[in-house]
C-alpha cells in the first residue's frame, strides 16, 4: 500500500509530505495506482521548481517506494501561495485515486504545530 503522510502547520498550510510503500495493484510495470500516484507527485514537484522557482528539500529512493518533500521557510507570500495551490491540487488528485482504489493508497494528514 502507498501511504501518503501530509504535515500541515497551524494555518493548515502544507509543510511537508511523504509517500512510502508500493501499491501492488498490478504486475510490475502495469501498476496503474503506482504510476498515477508517482506521476502526480513528481509532476507537482517539477511544477513547483519550474513555475515557482523554488528549491525544494526532496529525498527519494532510486528503487521507488519513498518520496519526501519539505517546503522551505522564508518564501515570499505570493510564491508561498502558488506552492500551496500546486500542493493542494496534488492532494485532490491523490484523493481521487484513493477514493477509487482505497485498498492500495491511503492519505493521512497531521496538523497544528
Amino acid at each position: 500500500m502507498i501511504k501518503v503522510d501530509v504535515r500541515r502547520n497551524r494555518d493548515q498550510k502544507v509543510e511537508s509530505f511523504t509517500m512510502s510503500g508500493h501499491a501492488d495493484s498490478g504486475p510490475y510495470g502495469q501498476d496503474l495506482v503506482c504510476a498515477g500516484a508517482s506521476a502526480i507527485s513528481i509532476g507537482t514537484l517539477n511544477a513547483i521548481v519550474t513555475l515557482c522557482n523554488v528549491e525544494l528539500d526532496v529525498e527519494s529512493k532510486e528503487d521507488g517506494g519513498f518520496l519526501r518533500c519539505c517546503i522551505p521557510s522564508g518564501l515570499d507570500e505570493t510564491t508561498f501561495e502558488k506552492v500551496q495551490l500546486l500542493l493542494e491540487g496534488m492532494l485532490v488528485s491523490l484523493q481521487s485515486i484513493a477514493e477509487e482504489y482505497s485498498a492500495f493508497i491511503e492519505i493521512n494528514e497531521k496538523s497544528g504545530r
